[in-house]
This record gives C-alpha cells, sequence and structure tokens, in this order.
C-alpha cells in the first residue's frame, strides 16, 4: 500500500514544487467551486488511498496559494527549504509524539539540539529554556504564562494553584504599535486587553524609552513590558538595552516579541538592530518565517528555566519522565500530543549551517531594499519606511487598495495592504529563501503596470 501510495503523493509533490515559479500566485477559484469539488455527503464506502491522494491534488489545485513559492510577499511568509520538506515527510512517516522522552528518545534529543543551535544563532543566554509551540501566537503566550508566573510568586502568589480571582492586580506595558498576538495571548491569560497599558511609539513603531517609564511610575505591583523585534509593517525595532534597564530597575518581566526580526542576531550586518535583547526574560519567534521551515512551528525562549517549567509542566502518576536528564517536551509547551516540530529546525540548521541562516536573512533584506529603489523610482509611488529589515511598506497614492486589488488579480506575486498613519499602505515582506532578484524585477514591474492603471 505504501508504495504506490507515497509514489503518488511523491509524484504530485514533485509537479508542484517544479512549477511554483510559474504559478499564479494568488487564488484562482471561489469558495462554491471549492466545495463543489473538494466536498459533498461522505460515501458509506472508503476509497483506495492513492486515488484519495490523487483527486486531493486535483481538486484542491485552484485554491492552493503558492506561499512556497518565491514571490509570495504576504504575511512575512517564508518557503519551505528542501531540507525542512524532506525532514518533515521522514516525520510524518515516523509518526512520533514528543511530550515524553519514553516516547521518542531521538526527536526529544534532536529537539534539544535544535535548541541548543537555535540559542547560539540568536545569541541568548545557553542556560534558557526553550519549545516547540504552533507559531508565533502560541510562543508569546507560553512565555507570558511564565512571566505571569514569576512575577506572581514573587508577590506571595500561586496562580496555577490560586487562579487570577483574587490575585495581585498584574500591570502589563505594550509599546503602542505592539502586534496583535501580544494582545491575543493576554486576552488567553486572563489580563483582558482594556487593561493594558500602551507606550507611545515613535515614527517607526518603535517603543519610546522616556514613554515607557512613565508608564512603569504608575505601576505599583508586579508587571509585565512586552517588546517588539521587527515591526510587523516596516521592520523597526524597539531599543532594547534601554528598554531592559528600565524594567530591570522597576522589577518587572520583559518579553520580546520577534516572530521574524529576531532573526537578525544571525546575521553580521543586522546583528546591531537587536542589541541588548539578550537582556530580556523571554522570546517568542517563528520558524515557519524566516528559518523558512513548514508552518506549524513557533519557538518559546525563556532565560527563567523554572517559571517556563512552572507554568507550563503537567504531572500525572502514568507521565514517566525519566531519570530527569532528558527533555521532555511537554515541559515547555502548552500540548502534550504534539508533532516533532523541532525535526524540520534541525534538518534547515543543519543544512544551512551559520552561514547559510546570516546568507538567508541578509539576502532577503537586500532584495527588499532592491524593491524599495525599484518602486520608488516611479513617480506617485512613495515608500513610506526606512527599509532596514525584509519589510517595505509602500503607498500608491489615493488607489492603493485598487492597486493591490490588481496585483493579486494578476498574479505575478502576491501582497497585502494594511493602515498606516491613518492611510492605506501595501506591504511587501521578502522573506523566502527561493525570491531571487529576477522575482524583485518582475514584481516591481507588476506593481508599477498596476499603479499606472489604477491611475488612468
Amino acid at each position: 500500500m505504501y508504495d504506490r501510495l507515497l509514489d503518488r503523493a511523491h509524484r504530485r509533490a514533485l509537479n508542484f514544487l517544479h512549477t511554483i515559479d510559474d504559478r499564479h500566485v494568488g487564488t484562482r477559484t471561489t469558495p462554491e467551486a471549492l466545495r463543489a469539488a473538494l466536498g459533498g455527503p461522505l460515501a458509506d464506502a472508503g476509497e483506495d488511498p492513492a486515488d484519495v491522494v490523487d483527486r486531493l491534488a486535483v481538486d484542491a489545485d485552484p485554491g492552493i496559494v503558492a506561499t512556497a513559492g518565491p514571490r509570495y510577499f504576504g504575511f512575512v511568509t517564508g518557503g519551505s527549504h528542501p531540507a525542512a520538506v524532506g525532514a518533515e515527510w521522514l516525520m510524518s512517516a515516523w509518526d512520533q509524539n514528543c511530550a515524553l522522552y519514553v516516547e521518542s528518545p531521538a526527536t526529544a534529543v534532536i529537539e534539544e539540539v535544535a535548541a541548543e543551535w537555535v540559542l547560539d544563532l540568536l545569541g541568548l543566554p545557553r542556560g534558557a529554556s526553550l519549545g516547540f509551540v504552533t507559531g508565533a501566537h502560541m510562543a508569546n503566550l507560553t512565555a507570558l504564562a511564565a512571566a505571569r508566573h514569576e512575577v506572581l510568586t514573587r508577590a506571595g502568589w500561586d496562580v496555577e494553584a490560586d487562579g487570577l480571582q483574587d490575585a495581585p492586580q498584574v500591570q502589563v506595558i505594550v509599546g503602542a504599535e505592539g502586534h496583535v498576538s501580544i494582545f491575543a495571548a493576554l486576552r488567553l491569560l486572563g489580563f483582558g486587553v482594556n487593561t493594558v497599558r500602551r507606550a507611545a511609539a515613535d515614527s517607526h513603531g518603535r517603543m519610546r524609552p522616556e514613554a515607557l517609564e512613565a508608564e512603569l511610575a504608575r505601576c505599583s505591583g508586579p508587571a509585565i513590558v512586552c517588546a517588539q523585534a521587527g515591526h510587523v509593517a516596516t521592520g523597526a525595532f524597539d531599543p532594547f538595552a534601554q528598554i531592559a534597564s528600565l524594567t530591570r530597575a522597576h522589577g518587572a518581566w520583559l518579553h520580546v516579541d520577534g516572530a521574524f526580526g529576531l532573526w537578525a542576531a544571525a546575521a553580521p550586518s543586522l546583528r546591531h538592530h537587536v542589541a541588548g535583547v539578550d537582556l530580556a526574560d523571554s522570546w517568542a519567534t517563528d520558524g515557519h518565517k524566516w528559518l523558512n521551515v513548514p508552518y506549524d512551528c513557533g519557538i518559546v525562549i525563556c532565560a527563567r528555566s523554572g517559571a517556563h517549567r512552572a507554568a507550563m509542566s503537567q504531572r500525572a502518576s502514568y507521565l514517566i519522565r525519566g531519570t530527569g536528564e532528558e527533555r521532555n517536551g511537554m515541559d515547555w509547551v502548552p500540548e502534550s500530543s504534539r508533532r516533532a516540530r523541532g525535526v524540520p529546525v534541525y534538518a534547515t540548521l543543519r543544512a544551512l549551517g551559520r552561514r547559510g541562516v546570516a546568507d538567508l536573512v541578509e539576502g532577503c533584506c537586500a532584495l527588499a531594499r532592491r524593491m524599495a529603489d525599484r518602486l520608488r523610482g516611479e513617480p506617485g509611488i512613495e515608500i513610506l519606511n526606512e527599509v532596514i529589515l525584509n519589510q517595505v511598506l509602500v503607498r500608491c497614492g489615493e488607489r492603493t487598495a485598487d492597486v493591490i486589488a490588481r496585483v493579486q488579480q494578476e498574479g505575478v506575486c502576491w501582497l497585502g495592504g494594511t493602515v498606516w498613519q491613518g492611510r492605506d499602505a501595501m506591504r511587501i515582506s521578502v522573506s523566502s529563501w527561493r525570491t531571487t532578484e529576477r522575482d524583485i524585477d518582475i514584481s516591481a514591474d507588476s506593481i508599477v503596470a498596476a499603479h499606472r492603471a489604477a491611475h488612468v
């Protein structure tokens, strides 16, 4: 069964990957058409698994967005590196659960090694704990759960045992341009978004240290500060050294949301942007963004491993933990049963090496600057940000939304829209290992053509 089934899947996957450069990048169908092709009543009798794979590939194809391709510039999405794809396939065949070492010694050690490599690349404390979660959203939630544990423990409260209802109030301060996932995590942790204090940001979206200092001065109890590495629109970085100094002076916990920007630490020419980030207490980042591993891979890191474990660990008599020297994945993430997300991270890092990761990050930033330079030369197109990372924020006059729609419809590339400082803008994120100068040039040509057509 497996020979025939996996051969079909292999051929379908190769056909997709070999033709991805020429695909329409966005959608070419409607929800109704997809439902008609894929849906209907579930049959009484099953089908041959190999035929299911064939039909799935054909029927889903019009609704598959080329996010793995070289010209997808939406949502800071990296295309999966070949080593990661191969590791994912192998991991699916292995079908390992990474909750406990005894369930999969090999994947436990693979994740242990991958964690050491990530900490080394990002310049974070070697003794920090690390968990592989679904994405930056859950990484933020996990880190902030550890923060909640620690600051309330200092205040004499056991939040895991006694909950939040009668606990001392925790003050949370976030930069005015903090990412939505921070607020979603805080909501799930019981803080409530309306209680969050917002420290003013500058014109690039960076938290202003004097604003943070003023907010901290108003806090009399336990506090958590959330900073940002890589603004989702501008790519800007908060001033970590100043923020860390202020936070420590107050006795607060400092968390850094670095979904993609934290990877600047792995690139020598960009490392200055994250100066002082190692002084934080916790960090969140994504593997499926700039590291270019498949989706469902976020990374949470805590300098205070005791708080991390206390917030996440589950205990029961049947959960066999061994001698205590082994890595048990469920101590560092919200789930017990989960796939071995660290395996594609390990494979990608081993395939790229330290220099390869730096080249990937620096190369994307160079291509982002190339895109900005190409578009800046067109009358009526304005670059709204200083392109210090991989983000390009573009405005095409009052017809920006129309230009975006035209680009998406043509399908040479895909990019999204946003609102920046009260005005519509186009957001371009260069994050894929596949993207070349040619991809940037033909994408810029498509944007310029759409801009001219929209302003006729």
